[in-house]
């Protein structure tokens, strides 16, 4: 069975764009050394990826190339996606989703993006773990890691660790 991660950066005061809807405060710590936990490392594990309409929106207005070429993409809308950027799958009822993540064996899933589609999955008990990485930058406006909606929970601490330039990396088992 596949297991069902997220693997996302936020500001120090919890944030994951800035007030102008961009990343650019999180682009300057692009050579920031991870080791082990480096995105390029991470996304060999993944087979699936996930993402909401608007992280959908935001990579496809950037002109770079389609970096997802080897592993299925689903995009969860459900607004039709006019020309798709790169090949990918659309869903519309996220509890038929899991269900369909939750039968997969060739490999893990990863959320990518905001953190309202996670927060669904984590609403629905489908995300299995979380890895966080805290930046050293208070952005003071944006949008937030998780959307405030009422859900509680407590994740279980896998393991937190210091990283290069200041960044921490905290890992949690929901």
């Amino acid at each position: 069975m596949a297991k069902i991660v997220g693997y996302i950066a936020a500001s120090l005061d919890g944030l994951i764009v800035d007030g102008d809807d961009t990343l650019d405060w999180l682009f300057k710590y692009d050579d920031m050394d991870l080791g082990e936990h480096d995105y390029r490392t991470f996304t060999k594990g993944i087979r699936t990826i996930v993402m909401g309409r608007a992280t959908y929106d935001f990579i496809a207005a950037d002109p770079s190339p389609w970096s997802y070429e080897h592993q299925r993409v689903i995009v969860v809308t459900s607004r039709p996606l006019d020309t798709p950027k790169g090949p990918l799958e659309v869903r519309s009822n996220l509890d038929d989703l899991i269900a369909e993540l939750r039968s997969l064996d060739d490999g893990d899933v990863w959320m990518l993006g905001g953190g309202q589609l996670q927060m669904a999955f984590i609403e629905r008990n489908a995300l299995d773990e979380i890895e966080i990485y805290v930046i050293p930058e208070i952005l003071g406006a944006g949008q937030p890691l998780f959307p405030l909606t009422g859900h509680r929970a407590s994740p279980t601490l896998i393991s937190a660790k210091a990283m290069d330039k200041g960044c921490v990396r905290l890992h949690y088992r929901m």
